[in-house]
Parts: structure tokens; C-alpha cells; sequence
């Protein structure tokens, strides 16, 4: 089974993208609340792909991303963000991530691209 690292500094948010990937048989999860934090545990756990959220305290989405790729480079990092942050998306992408969900997500969205990853 795929662990799965989601890192949002909303719990509710976290709590949501669990919920909706655990309905598809997922079960692996690791959370963190900051990019500091996700750091931290990417190093710890080894996810399989991490759910990164862009707006966040403390270390952000991108400085999270910089770093997890720094340590692996083959690591498998989908954003999140909100509408309107298209300049930070493309600089994910330059960076390395391989797809982007925009907030507030639709359920089939974040399936579809968990699994055409994962897979």
C-alpha cells in the first residue's frame, strides 16, 4: 500500500483529503502542518507522494518542495493551492512537481491524480 505524506496547515483540509483518499482504499497516511514539518518527515518515512499545500506558516510549499527534492529527487510532490496562485503553481512546477489540485478540490480530481501517479 502507497504511503501518502499530506501536508496542509489546516487540519479540516487534511482530514478532508484523508477521508476522500481512504474511500478509495488508501490507508497509509503521514500529515504534517507546515513545510518544515514535512521536511522533517519526508526524511523520517519515504511517502510515496506527498500532497503539498503552497500557503503555509513557518516554511511554504515551495521552500518544502525545494528541499524534499534536494533530498530526493525522484520524489513524487503534487501541490495544492488555492484559485489564484498560478505564478507559485508554474514555479512548482519548474521545481519539480509533477501535477497541481486546485482548492477547493473536486473529490474525482484528487483521485484521478493520485492514482495516475501512484499507479
Amino acid at each position: 500500500m502507497p504511503r501518502i505524506m499530506i501536508v496542509d496547515d489546516a487540519a479540516f483540509m487534511r482530514m478532508m483529503i484523508k477521508e476522500n483518499l481512504k474511500k478509495e482504499g488508501f490507508s497509509d497516511f503521514v500529515e504534517a502542518g507546515n513545510g518544515e514539518e514535512a521536511v522533517t518527515l519526508f526524511a523520517e518515512t519515504s511517502p510515496d507522494l506527498t500532497l503539498l499545500d503552497i500557503t503555509m506558516p513557518i516554511k511554504d510549499g515551495l521552500q518544502a518542495l525545494q528541499e524534499i527534492r534536494t533530498q530526493d529527487p525522484s520524489a513524487k510532490v503534487v501541490m495544492c493551492s488555492a484559485m489564484g496562485q498560478e505564478n507559485m503553481v508554474i514555479e512548482a512546477v519548474k521545481l519539480g512537481a509533477l501535477d497541481f489540485i486546485v482548492k477547493p478540490f473536486k473529490p474525482e480530481r484528487l483521485l484521478q491524480t493520485v492514482k495516475n501517479i501512484i499507479d
